[in-house]
């Protein structure tokens, strides 16, 4: 069987071409858009195959034919006309000071002035690309193609430093603005980022910006789709479930589990995370790679800055397009940066109501989230939080539930107070916010079919667990009576969805007690309310 060479290093369509790596061809779309768009701006995840699409657009207005054979394009170009293209990777000035970003907006402008010339007198940014797009396109006779990868990773990191935001807008805003005042000497505009920034903060002028990060027909544009997986791709999934020793189902199953789910508009196609996926299919393995190389830092600090606010709750969210597709800039929830980020992703679309139901695209990304986040709130090391987390599992699996918590309190136990009490998931109630948020997360890191905040018809269940043989539900109080906990497991009947499921069901009631910080009090029971198990305890043990 074949070996195949996956384009896990490299987003640049030439090398991958020349190289006779694996390419999902997206040059149809890319001619569609190209024919029916002058300015055009798509907003996807990190690692999501903008910079390769950037990278195509370049190869393609340069004319460079021969890297094209075998593709859709072929049959829809019949002149291959070459244009000047201007292809800015804004990406190199992220975490950069003002002055360094300035310094390096210059250099790029200065590799391109070497080709067309540059006019004296010219000295900031702006003024030097607007010479620029006049010069190349009086060189060559052509408009002038120009491409702007990742245009908001500048401002990224300085969402909360309001006055080098402040200083960065202006300094990208004068960059941008030349866009809209050169239109006569442009033939394309392609400009690609990860959020959607208000129009006056950045792209002041340039109100002829045609957004498609939401249209159906481009929701394919980037990233792997379900179509593409299952014809062009399969070749690469038979290997790799020889490799691993299973079925080609099977392993249909462990990459879509994974790695799928992601929809960007309320119709658009099925698309897998093509850096995870095509890293999967190289290492023949099953790891989570969204947070290897991407904004967990930057993510978690945006998060800290909403104490109210817990992200395990946005999965199975209903909210209008206007609560998730905001502009980050002092947005009063978290929730569009998680959407735009990639986090979370559309599930459904009611267009009766107009609603959205927002949940995490798969298991990698939300195990990756509740990793970050146990980190974040604990500040203990992965060893302990790992054995921990592994001998919970291990008494699930027994259906031993009164084990598991007892495990998950010794793990409570041994997190430093200073370490809860510098936390910013804090509300009125002080350490309240804390543990129930971190009962939440260690939880769902148990496996793939924990569910926090399960959503039923009268309600949500706190936690439910579902294993091959068991199926647990557990509600948590702060200060209050289990009895009432388990009181209101049957009163918001949590349990009825599984009234036809085989497996037993059973029910818990949990205190968390704020003065001793830590699990006070659980109840067990079965579906009939029969007494399972009860633990108590005083504080005075630990």
């Amino acid at each position: 069987m074949t070996n195949f060479i996956y384009p896990v290093t490299t987003a640049d369509f030439p090398t991958i071409r020349e190289f006779g790596q694996v390419y999902v061809d997206k040059t149809e779309l890319m001619h569609s858009l190209a024919r029916e768009y002058k300015y055009v701006f798509l907003a996807r995840p990190r690692r999501f195959g903008k910079s390769l699409l950037c990278s195509t657009f370049k190869a393609y207005f340069e004319g460079r034919k021969e890297l094209f054979e075998g593709l859709k394009v072929m049959a829809l170009e019949k002149e291959w006309k070459k244009f000047p293209v201007l292809h800015f990777t804004m990406s190199g000035l992220k975490n950069c000071t003002i002055a360094e970003s300035k310094s390096k907006l210059e250099g790029f402008l200065r590799d391109y002035e070497e080709v067309y010339g540059r006019k004296e007198g010219d000295d900031s940014p702006g003024a030097r690309f607007r010479s620029l797009i006049r010069n190349a396109a009086d060189k060559t006779g052509e408009r002038v193609v120009i491409l702007i990868d990742e245009y908001d990773s500048p401002i990224m990191r300085l969402l909360y430093e309001e006055e080098n935001l402040k200083a960065m807008r202006t300094l990208l805003r004068e960059f941008y603005q030349v866009l809209k005042d050169e239109d006569a000497y442009i033939r394309f505009v392609f400009i690609t980022g990860v959020t959607k920034f208000s129009q006056l903060s950045i792209f002041s002028e340039l109100n002829n910006l045609n957004q498609i990060s939401m249209e159906d027909e481009y929701s394919g544009l980037c990233g792997i789709t379900q179509e593409e997986l299952d014809t062009v791709l399969r070749p690469c999934v038979e290997k790799y479930a020889q490799n691993l020793k299973i079925s080609t189902e099977e392993a249909y199953e462990i990459l879509k589990k994974n790695y799928d789910g992601y929809h960007f508009s309320p119709n658009g196609k099925d698309v897998y995370a093509p850096f995870s996926l095509l890293k999967a299919l190289d290492n023949n393995s099953v790891q989570y790679y969204w947070f290897e190389t991407g904004t967990s830092a930057s993510l978690i600090e945006h998060l800290g800055h909403f104490p109210d606010f817990n992200p395990l709750d946005c999965d199975g969210m209903e909210l209008p397009l206007s609560a998730f597709n905001a502009p980050c800039e002092g947005a009063r929830t978290p929730i569009p940066l998680l959407y735009q980020t990639g986090y979370l992703t559309i599930a459904s679309y009611d267009d009766m109501v107009k609603q959205y139901t927002l949940r995490f695209p798969n298991f990698e990304v939300r195990h990756g989230m509740v990793e970050e986040l146990t980190h974040y709130l604990t500040g203990t090391d992965d060893i302990k939080r790992s054995s921990t987390v592994a001998a919970m599992t291990r008494a699930i699996y027994r259906g031993d539930l009164s084990e598991a918590l007892l495990e998950l309190r010794s793990y409570i136990a041994s997190i430093p107070y200073d370490i809860i009490t510098k936390k910013q998931w804090m509300d009125k109630s002080g350490s309240e916010a804390f543990y129930k948020m971190l009962i939440y997360i260690v939880f769902s890191l148990l496996n793939d079919n924990v569910e926090t905040e399960l959503k039923s018809i009268k309600g949500r269940a706190d936690i439910v667990i579902q294993t091959k043989l068991d199926v647990f539900i557990l509600e948590l109080k702060v200060d209050q009576d289990v009895d009432e906990a388990l009181r209101q497991i049957d009163r918001m009947g949590y349990a009825t969805q599984f009234a036809a499921d085989p497996r037993p069901v059973t029910k818990c009631g949990v205190c968390i007690s704020s003065e001793q910080r830590t699990l006070s009090h659980w109840k067990i029971t079965d579906a009939q309310g029969r007494l399972l198990g009860e633990e108590r305890f005083d504080g005075k043990d630990e």
